[in-house]
């Protein structure tokens, strides 16, 4: 892979020809932890990984968007697991199924995870932009919930379902980053767990 910079940058001294966003993430979350994140600029992490700011620009919108990752083509995984659920499987158990399911990971990827989880529900600056992140995830489930009752993502019922299963893994979230030694799909099997029954109150 290339970066189409131009020739003379290209022979520019120190300079790379090409990065990965794997790289550039890595950079930021280092830069990140050292410096902080508002501190962090997005000039820094390209030099960080010696490339310039137009070859940051290729592979992610803004700063915000390091902290996601490859959150969108997370959440086509997303729709397939829902896809994968059968059709006799009551809803709100499917989406307990599919949301733990979304959030299980590898033991060795868990501190990563963490870190990754702990700009976006604690630092201030990224609040507004995790809003529509969210939404994004909700629109997953929207889609599901909807199919499954034959009516329109945007009416109230897959709405509510919606809302609520974010809530929850919003909570359990939180829950987990607290408590390091918990294991996170059980944390969030246990919150939707509770959402499914109401709670029993």
């Amino acid at each position: 892979m290339t970066s189409g910079q131009s020739p003379g940058v290209r022979g520019r001294a120190g300079r790379r020809p090409s990065t990965s966003p794997v790289e550039l993430e890595r950079a930021a979350f280092e830069l990140f932890e050292r410096d902080g994140f508002d501190e962090t600029t997005v000039e820094g992490i390209a030099a960080a990984v010696g490339v310039s700011k137009r070859t940051f620009f290729r592979y992610f919108e803004s700063k915000n968007d390091v902290v996601w990752g490859s959150f969108t083509e997370q959440l086509q995984a997303m729709r397939e697991l829902f896809a994968r659920c059968p059709p006799e499987q009551p809803v709100m158990d499917a989406v307990r199924t599919v949301v733990v399911e979304f959030n299980r990971f590898d033991p060795a990827q868990v501190p990563w995870h963490r870190k990754r989880m702990e700009l976006i529900l604690k630092v201030p600056a990224l609040q507004a932009h995790s809003t529509l992140r969210y939404r994004e995830w909700r629109d997953v489930v929207a889609e599901f919930a909807a199919a499954r009752l034959g009516v329109a993502a945007n009416e109230l019922r897959p709405q509510v379902i919606s809302h609520c299963a974010l809530g929850v893994a919003v909570a359990g979230y939180e829950h987990w980053l607290d408590r390091p030694g918990e294991d996170l799909a059980d944390v969030l099997d246990r919150a939707m767990s509770g959402l499914n029954s109401g709670f029993a109150l």
